[in-house]
This record gives C-alpha cells, structure tokens and sequence, in this order.
C-alpha cells in the first residue's frame, strides 16, 4: 500500500459521520417502519410496565416463619396394639409444629420385643441359609434385625432354613393392612400460620386475620374465594386439590407439598397484599405398585415388665408429609428501573428503524439510489492538507486559460481579438 494510502486511511479516523434524513416515499417500508414501532410501544407499555410493572424495584429475598398445627382424634383396635385413642400428640411428627410435618394414616405395630435369639425372616435374603457355614457368629443380617450367631435353623434337611440371630424378638410383622387404619383423619384439620417480612421495604404481614373476633379460627375453613384469610385446612381437601384420593394415599402414604405465595404491590398498599395457596403431590413414584411409592419410617415405645426386663413395641407408621414452602416478592416504584426501562425502549425504537434502513439500502429493486441520497462526503470542511492536495492535482488536469481561448478562437469568432490584424494579434500574443 502506498504511503499516501496509508495517511488517507490514517485521516479518515478523524472523519465525522452524521445522520442525514432522507424521505422515502415507499409505502411497503413505511407501513414495516410503524408497525416496528407500533410493537415496541405495546411491548414497552403492555408487557414491561402494565405485567412485570417495570417501574418497580422489587425484593425476593422473603424472610418467613411457619407454625401448624393438627387437631383431631381418632380410635383403633388391632390385635397387635390393642384399644387406643390416638390425638395429635400421637400421630402428628414432630409435634411442635413446623413447616415439615408427618400425620400417620396407617401403620403395623410388632409388641413386647425384647433382647433375646429367634431366627431372622425369611424375606431378607442375607439371611437365608442351607447350612451353618452360611451364618458366620457376628456378623450383622444385611438389611436384616440382628447379629449372626452361627447356627442354620431348618424345618427339615432338605429345606431352605434362615439363620438364628441375636436381636428383638419376635422379629418385625410385614403384614400391612390394606385400608389405612387411621383414615379418619381425613376430616382433620391443620392450622398453618406464616409470618413474612420484605427487610428491604420494612413490610411485615400475616396469613391470619386481623380481627378483635377471638371464635373466627374456631368456626371459619379456607376458601379462596369467602376466607382467604383463614389458614385452617381439612387434610381432605388438600389432598383432593392435588388431584388424588385421600384413602388411597392413606394406605401406603405420601408426600405432599404447600406452596404459599406473597405477590405484593407495595404501591398498593398493605390490604393488597394477599396469600396464595397451590397444593401438589411431591413423591414421583406415586402408583401403588411402585416399589418406592409411599412414605413410611419405624419408631418405638420402650417400657419394663413387672420383673424389670425392657420390651418395646415397634410401630412401622405410613402417613403424609407435609413440606410448606414459602415463596414471595414485593415490588414498590423506584425511579431507576423506570428511567432504565424507558431507555431500553427507545433503544428498541432504535433498532427498528436500522432494520428499516437495511431493507431500503440492501433489499429495495432502488437501494443503489437510496444509497446515494443516503450517503454523501463533505468535501468542503475535510482536512486543509487533504483539500490542498485535490486542488494541485485538479489543476495540473485541467488546461490553462490561455490554452483554452487558443483552442477555442481555432475554429470560434471572438469579437474584439480577431479584428486587430494579424501582425499585431501576433504581438499582442507575444
């Protein structure tokens, strides 16, 4: 490249480009022009600042406390427990009240076990055994209710035995009832009480009423539409809205979550700020004849004989656990998001009218003449250097004066010169 190219290349640098505005009566790309910009003001308005109010600042960051509780009562009577009343302190884990709480809707009780050797199920395969050699002394039945002692117990010589061990005995029952012995509890209620707080906006509510009324969480039951500020649910309910049946969750039990949700315009005020309730069922597995479908865990209650030995009941308890989930977000106009918004549109406006451009310079059957109006140089206020430059060589192009009127009074009459006589016109030309 020359060394003139590169100043050039150099100088243009420094050029400045400004917009010129050129009226193109076409109507395809004007009618695309408004329409462009006809969908950026509805988007703008419609979407940015009406549905996701734009115009606020906003705060996730919720800060919530949950309490619940269960009442009711309901009676058994099974071979293996006996008579008993159970109340909430009895089937409601933990019993405090949390946001993650169990109910027991069904269960298998094994009673009076105690330390002692019987022989292991035959339903745990480690074991079972065909000879004392399969029962090494300690070692521990995997997945199984005891330690090793060494001996196969068999029906006869022939048969399949299981090894004796050393553990509570009589070992676990595995027969579960096929209807949940604590169905009842359908018609049970659970209190949930939540607290939360937006630190950001110092706003602070409750899901409770706020009534001088003290008999309205005696009488009253969620609805969303009449009490939506009563937080006491029937457990039927619950379990209807997420689109099962309560008995047939009952029998081998579930998991089942409560979503609470604070969506609050601040701008509002405080009334409009309201709770709101999904309910969904959270065990995948949820068809009976999934292995792991259900919910069940084991505990025992241990106690002494009259001669001082411990025993303890075992109880295998199925049931529905409830995890309460607490989400929110609280919005209130700020003028930054709403300055930072608007900009972001009419940048938008923006880019609407360079597509516009490219249609007409690079698309159009006429984009080569748009693209002369649309782009021109302004030679008259380039560099003093670079005009000096072009008017040298322009001048070393075009001929003098003195050679144009010689070329032209060849062939012309020019009135006042060719009138002198010729020696004279020589002279004077000298």
């Amino acid at each position: 490249m020359a060394p003139l190219d590169l100043k050039g290349v150099f100088l243009s640098a420094f050029d400045y480009k400004t917009e010129k505005y050129v009226i193109a009566k076409n109507k395809k790309v004007g009618v695309l022009y408004r329409l462009l910009q006809l969908s950026v003001i509805g988007y703008i308005i419609g979407w940015v600042f009406v549905i996701k109010k734009g115009y606020q600042e906003t705060e996730e960051s919720l800060q919530s406390s949950v309490i619940t509780k269960v009442k009711g009562v309901v009676f058994t009577n099974t071979s293996g427990s006996g008579p008993m009343l159970w109340g909430p302190e009895d089937y409601v884990i933990p019993q405090q009240g949390e946001a993650v709480l169990f109910i027991t809707t069904n269960f298998i009780t094994t009673p009076n076990q105690k330390l002692g050797y019987c022989a292991e199920s035959v339903k745990v395969l480690d074991g079972r055994c065909h000879g004392n050699e399969d029962c090494t002394k300690g070692d521990t039945v995997i997945a199984g209710h005891g330690i090793k002692t060494g001996r196969c117990l068999k029906k006869d010589t022939n048969s399949t035995g299981t090894c004796e061990i050393y553990g509570w005995c009589p070992i676990e029952r595995s027969g579960r009832p096929n209807v949940p012995l604590l169905g009842k509890t359908e018609n049970f209620t659970i209190y949930i009480k939540n607290f939360i707080r937006f630190p950001k906006f110092d706003f602070s509510k409750s899901n409770v009423l706020e009534t001088a009324d003290d008999t309205y969480l005696k009488k009253c039951s969620y609805d969303k539409l009449s009490h939506a500020y009563c937080p006491i649910f029937q457990l039927g309910d619950i379990i209807q809205r997420t689109g099962h049946d309560f008995q047939d969750v009952a029998v081998l039990g579930g998991a089942i979550g409560i979503l609470i949700e604070w969506n609050c315009d601040l701008d509002k005020g405080y009334s409009a700020c309201h709770p709101s309730y999904s309910f969904t069922r959270l065990d995948v597995n949820a068809t009976a004849n999934a292995i792991s479908s259900g919910y069940n865990f084991r505990y025992a209650h241990y106690f002494k004989n009259d001669d001082g030995e411990t025993h303890r009941t075992l109880y295998k308890v199925y049931g529905i656990r409830f995890n309460i989930m607490v989400h929110g977000k609280a919005g209130k106009f700020n003028i930054i998001p709403t300055i930072i918004n608007i900009g972001s549109g009419l940048a938008l406006m923006g880019a609407g009218a360079f597509f516009c451009d490219m249609v007409l310079l690079y698309m159009m059957k006429k984009s080569t003449l748009y693209r002369e109006r649309k782009f021109e140089t302004d030679h008259k206020n380039g560099n003093n250097n670079r005009e000096s430059t072009d008017k040298s060589e322009e001048a070393m192009k075009q001929p003098s004066e003195l050679e144009q009127l010689t070329d032209s009074t060849s062939d012309q009459h020019i009135p006042g010169i060719t009138d002198l006589p010729k020696g004279q016109m020589d002279k004077s030309c000298d």
